[in-house]
């Protein structure tokens, strides 16, 4: 086995020679001649199939600090880390739309509307020098003011309330008298009394209705008789009767 045709041949005819020479006492022959010349190399071979894996191999020697080795493929994504600080507050945005209208609330406490919506005075005037004409008259000594509408000083109310006021005055006179009543430099109304007896007492009274900032005032002419002595006095007095 392992022999080719050509080597079992040459080993047939080899016995063939020997048996004749053994008979004719011949010496033995042989079948191999001089070897012949190398021949031409053959065509490279296909790759074999790849082998068993290897066993692993010992463990490498350690780099050097600082010295960078190849880069590795990128690994699996770790776990969520730790959550970082807040930002800084962005600016505001824009408004949103109405929500829906909520259900009505409980009722409120009761207000304080009376206390809100009073302006009341009462003045008097006491002197026996008569006043001076076409300038307000002062009252000097208060009786009652609320919330201060009535300036002593000026002689003038200042509405601060707006709604529907009345307005009255009473006077003590030893001389003719002619008293007019003024909104903001108008005339609304004059009461005159001519003196006929020693002392006379004279009243007016007016409804206006007024705004924030009016100022109403009484003035007199000529006929100027306003006193205010002893057991006489003159008084004007105003109060809110309707507010806006």
């Amino acid at each position: 086995m392992g022999q080719s045709f050509w080597e079992q041949l040459c080993l047939a005819l080899a016995l063939l020679l020997n048996l004749g020479s053994a008979v004719a006492g011949d010496a033995p022959h042989s079948c191999y001649g001089i070897p012949g010349l190398p021949g031409m190399p053959g065509a490279p071979g296909k790759d074999g199939r790849n082998g068993l894996k290897g066993a692993k191999g010992e463990p490498g020697i350690s780099a050097a600090p600082a010295t960078q080795g190849p880069k590795g493929k990128k690994g699996e994504q770790g776990s969520p880390g730790v959550p970082g600080k807040a930002g800084l507050i962005g600016p505001p945005g824009p408004p949103g739309q109405p929500g829906v209208m909520g259900l009505p609330g409980e009722p409120g406490v009761p207000g304080v509307y009376k206390q809100k919506h009073q302006s009341a005075f009462s003045v008097t005037r006491q002197t026996i020098q008569p006043p001076p004409k076409d300038v307000p008259v002062v009252f000097n000594h208060v009786i009652t003011n609320t919330n201060d509408d009535y300036d002593t000083t000026t002689g003038k109310f200042t509405c601060r309330i707006p709604g529907l006021y009345y307005f009255v005055f009473h006077t003590s006179q030893n001389a003719n008298l002619c008293v007019i009543l003024y909104k903001n430099k108008s005339k609304m109304a004059s009461f005159c009394d001519h003196k006929t007896n020693t002392m006379q007492v004279s009243s007016g009274g007016i409804l206006l209705h007024l705004v924030a900032g009016d100022e109403v005032w009484l003035a007199v002419n000529e006929h100027n008789g306003m006193v205010g002595t002893g057991n006489s006095d003159s008084i004007f007095s105003g109060f809110l009767l309707f507010p806006d």
